[in-house]
């Protein structure tokens, strides 16, 4: 891992076009297995109030404060986009999960929550054969599950290991995070959330209510707000940064 405290839209031509050529060469042959769907719904602004790039949206993690053996992010995840489980830890759908890292020289044990990093150069929207996944003008990757074709390239060509494949059938679904088997999801970054203006995502309001403040949600272009100051003051690490991918997750403490 390596440090980089501004964030911003990453400008290396040379090293976007390799990358670009190598994800693209994932999705050369693209299987098409069945797909249903459950339900139909857009997590979506209104009309008369579009998606903008004055702002990017992201989220900064103090690794410090996240408590060992605290899993109040992934239970408030799963809870607000019903993510139930069937037993199988192995394929059950995740958009957030905790991972502990040791740093081999010191011994330093961080644990951490790892979900969709929101890059602004998506290697998942690269690859994708039919435009499913996609990065909207405010920095949040979605997938249109109108048409996924449950493909997995995304997962392949996902560093971060953030995607999920629907392998069973969804029962329950809110109408704002719409899941159906057969395709691949990931954290939303609890669009349905900022598009009503609550400023907030579901795991880093859990985690306030859980005491330790770890997860703060903001507007990494807004030199103002709370995200960006702190991004300022503290030294703060994108996971992988060497992908060169602008990540809109951003790491402190490691």
């Amino acid at each position: 891992m390596t440090t980089e405290n501004i964030p911003g839209r990453a400008n290396d031509d040379l090293a976007d076009a390799a990358r670009r050529r190598f994800v693209s060469s994932l999705a050369a042959a693209a299987a098409v297995p069945g797909l249903i769907l459950q339900t139909v719904a857009e997590a979506a602004r209104p009309a008369d109030q579009p998606v903008t790039d004055k702002v990017r949206w992201g989220l900064l993690v103090d690794t410090e404060n996240c408590s060992d053996g605290c899993d109040a992010c992934v239970t408030a995840c799963d809870k607000e986009h019903n993510l139930e489980g069937f037993g199988r830890p192995t394929t059950d759908a995740q958009w957030i999960r905790t991972l502990t890292a040791k740093d081999k020289r010191t011994g330093r044990v961080v644990t951490l929550p790892m979900m969709c990093q929101h890059c602004e150069h998506p290697p998942c929207v690269d690859v994708c054969p039919t435009g499913a996944s996609f990065r909207r003008a405010d920095g949040i990757v979605l997938v249109d599950k109108h048409i996924c074709i449950g493909c997995r390239y995304c997962m392949m060509a996902c560093p971060y290991k953030a995607r999920s494949f629907v392998h069973e059938t969804i029962h329950d679904q809110k109408t704002y995070a719409p899941r159906g088997k057969g395709t691949v999801e990931s954290c939303t970054m609890c669009v349905h959330r900022v598009d009503r203006g609550d400023n907030t995502t579901a795991c880093a309001e859990a985690c306030d209510r859980a005491g330790h403040q770890a997860i703060l949600f903001g507007d990494l272009y807004d030199p103002d707000s709370e995200i960006s100051r702190r991004m300022r003051e503290r030294d703060v690490t994108q996971i992988r940064a060497d992908l060169r991918l602008n990540t809109g997750v951003r790491y402190q403490g490691i």
